[in-house]
């Protein structure tokens, strides 16, 4: 009985010790996550509210600070820039016209100035020149045949009021004297047509002028067939056939003046437009506008050169280089609204001017235009917009 007694005392001891162990251990489970949820806790209130979403004020103090102008409304000078083709204002082609033959001297070149009728090539007339002296030789014998005629008409007139000879004879005499005298007519009709012919053998300046092109030389066979032997340009006048868009044709008239400089050059040489052409290329949708110059030996027929066309004045807002965007549908400006984000706005560029860009379409002058920077920002974008006062 001793031995059991003892053995459940042991027992028993051992069970309480086992039960103390397993609260210690739930205890200590406790207080770790208790820890850990503190250690959360703090991590949360430290850094939990400086990631949370920025405020509007936030984004305003972060904002990039960026230039922008209020570019107004100017008084400009409308200039149409546009390219084309220096030429003669009226070219001359002159070419043979008479029968042609073998050239036997060319005495002017091109880059030279001619007179209206001044001869430019003579040509061979030796064979015309003895069909000529063989009509005048017909010329003497009808004359002669004439001066017969009348003679013999006048005797036969006194004879038939002695009754010598009859009317009828009187009449033969008298057509035989008016057939000679036609039969001279004719030969002197003929030998001036053979002398204009040959006076057409040399090729004549029809009209004054500056020789552009020389085509024919010593020796060369020529005739009616053989083309254009120079071009001249009459009085030397020349002009730039300029191409222009619809909307730029619609703005120019006749008396505009120009300023043309031609390619390879830095001179400028002033004109104005003589002529606007009635109709557009249906294909380039482009017309023509012909600027009058003064000759100069400068401005090269066949030659490129730009023109500069000041049409009238405008109203426009102007704006620099940097504030003007290219994009794929065109150039663009970016805008500061009222809540100080980014708006892109299209816009239409005129011509250059020593201010800047004349804006044609898209501004009315009041909004504020991003000045630098508008390739780094994107349409929506808020920043700190710092107005640059227009000078």
């Amino acid at each position: 009985m001793n031995y059991e007694t003892t053995l459940s005392s042991s027992l028993g001891s051992d069970v309480v010790v086992d039960n103390a162990e397993r609260n210690r251990r739930r205890r200590n489970i406790a207080l770790i996550v208790v820890a850990i949820l503190a250690v959360a806790g703090a991590a949360y209130y430290f850094f939990g509210s400086s990631s949370a979403a920025p405020t509007d004020a936030d984004k305003a103090g972060q904002a990039q600070t960026v230039t922008v102008v209020a570019p107004g409304r100017d008084s400009v000078v409308r200039a149409i820039n546009a390219t084309g083709t220096l030429a003669a204002r009226r070219e001359i082609p002159v070419g043979v016209v008479g029968e042609g033959g073998r050239v036997l001297q060319v005495y002017v070149d091109a880059g030279e100035w001619v007179r209206q009728g001044q001869v430019l090539v003579s040509v061979d007339r030796s064979v015309q020149t003895q069909q000529a002296a063989a009509l005048e030789a017909q010329i003497g014998v009808a004359r002669a045949d004439l001066q017969l005629a009348q003679n013999e008409l006048e005797r036969a007139m006194q004879l038939v009021e002695r009754g010598f000879i009859s009317k009828a004879d009187v009449d033969r005499k008298t057509a035989t004297r008016d057939a000679t005298r036609a039969r001279v007519n004719v030969a002197n009709a003929q030998l001036a047509e053979t002398r204009a012919r040959n006076a057409r053998l040399d090729v004549r300046a029809p009209v004054s002028g500056y020789v552009l092109e020389r085509k024919v030389e010593p020796g060369q066979t020529v005739s009616a067939g053989s083309g254009i032997l120079f071009r001249i340009a009459k009085d030397g006048e020349l002009e730039l056939q300029a191409k222009l868009s619809e909307d730029d044709l619609g703005q120019v008239a006749v008396g505009i003046p120009a300023t043309v400089t031609p390619v390879g050059t830095d001179r400028a040489f002033n004109g104005n437009i003589w002529q606007i052409a009635p109709m557009i290329d249906a294909q380039s949708r482009q017309g023509m506008a012909r600027i009058a110059l003064p000759f100069d030996t400068a401005l090269r027929p066949g030659g490129f050169a730009s023109v500069e066309i000041k049409a009238g004045t405008m109203t426009a807002p102007v704006l620099p280089e940097s504030a003007v965007q290219t994009g794929r549908e065109g150039s663009f400006v970016y805008i500061v609204g009222k809540d100080n984000k980014v708006q892109q706005r299209p816009v239409k560029v005129g011509s250059v001017t020593a201010n800047g860009l004349i804006i044609e379409e898209g501004l009315d002058g009041t909004e504020r235009v991003v000045l630098y920077a508008g390739g780094f920002l994107n349409p929506g974008e808020t920043i700190n917009p710092k107005l640059l006062k227009k000078q």
